[in-house]
């Protein structure tokens, strides 16, 4: 197995957009959507233990799997076979990693956006969302598969961070937020 350490770094802004529950988070007496959106939008923010925001192991593991399949590169002596399987089922992200910016000192961003969440589907609503102008972290990958080479981990990563994004709006969905890079790669044989 390997594992490989990535210095990440925004390239964009970004936005989260976690689900808010509401068994946890109820809304209070006569209290209207919009306002228990505003009171509630830190929520959205994925954060650990210690209240700093962090991104999702999965949808970095996610975002790398998407950027493989698109890439689309076939892997030697077997024919037509892409390294699509191999990522999905031998790749993840070790867990979730901190970016440095406690819950409590997050920016938002307010924008229109459809009632029920369907793009085009008539009522629009004030939403509001964590947004963080710029973030660095440490990303621990565990390569469970040999079939994955580290040039085409790297090649993934990287194509990942440039044209897939993670959180809302990020460039997979049509959005400009989300894009990272990978400022440096550590590998190590476990």
């Amino acid at each position: 197995m390997k594992v490989c350490t990535v210095q990440l770094k925004s390239a964009t802004a970004y936005s989260q957009s976690k689900k808010v529950d509401d068994d946890i988070f109820p809304r209070l007496e006569k209290e209207s959507v919009g306002d228990y959106d505003l009171r509630l939008w830190r929520e959205k923010a994925t954060v650990n233990g210690d209240g700093i925001v962090c991104l999702p192991a999965m949808g970095l593991k996610m975002a790398v799997d998407e950027a493989v399949k698109r890439l689309n590169i076939k892997v030697a002596e077997r024919g037509k076979s892409t390294y699509t399987k191999y990522f999905v089922a031998g790749q993840i992200c070790d867990g979730d990693v901190p970016i440095g910016i406690a819950k409590d000192d997050l920016d938002y961003i307010d924008i229109w956006a459809n009632a029920d969440g369907v793009r085009g589907s008539g009522k629009r609503v004030k939403r509001r969302f964590p947004y963080i102008k710029a973030w660095q972290g440490i990303a621990t990958f565990h390569i469970l598969d040999d079939m994955i080479p580290r040039a085409v981990f790297e090649k993934a990563l990287t194509e990942a961070g440039r044209l897939v994004g993670i959180g809302r709006f990020r460039p997979e969905k049509g959005g400009l937020l989300g894009r990272f890079v990978a400022t440096s790669f550590d590998w190590q044989e476990i």
